[in-house]
């Protein structure tokens, strides 16, 4: 590979770990027009395997800012990102996917504390705009609540 090839790669690389952090980021802020943002326009989003729906990024979108309201604090965590970009014969392709684990601290009004951890598949595509998210899929992998000293008196 060349020096030329090798910038492009780790700058796809920082742009591809800049969304994933910006779909964190979106998703705790609540800033639903941020999160459509990240998608391409076919865009679609599984959150079945947390307990969620799958669907066109504008319907998912409706649904976690109508569920995600029970929980008005929250924090996405995304670690371990595992980049894979499509590759051209030693150039870069168009195409990407990243696995990564996630874990997500939130609370309730009520103040009781909800985790739940797990993995997310990203499958991207570079546009005209920069890359973009195709898909998002997540698996839940454990989940834990904690409720405040005298919640159950």
């Amino acid at each position: 590979m060349t020096q030329r090839v090798d910038l492009a790669t780790v700058m796809d690389r920082l742009a591809i770990d800049d969304l994933v952090t910006g779909y964190a980021v979106a998703v705790d802020d609540a800033d639903w027009t941020a999160y459509r943002g990240l998608f391409t326009p076919d865009g679609r989003a599984d959150y079945r395997g947390a307990g969620g729906i799958e669907g066109p990024v504008a319907e998912v979108a409706r649904w976690l800012e109508q569920t995600l309201r029970l929980f008005p604090v929250r924090q996405h965590l995304i670690v371990n990102r595992r980049v894979h970009i499509q590759d051209l014969g030693g150039y870069p392709g168009d195409g990407a996917e990243v696995r990564s684990d996630y874990v997500n601290p939130m609370r309730l009004e009520s103040g009781a504390d909800f985790v739940s951890g797990g993995r997310y598949t990203f499958s991207l595509t570079r546009t005209e705009g920069g890359w973009r998210l195709r898909s998002v899929t997540v698996q839940e992998k454990w989940r834990r609540a904690s409720f405040p000293v005298g919640a159950a008196e």
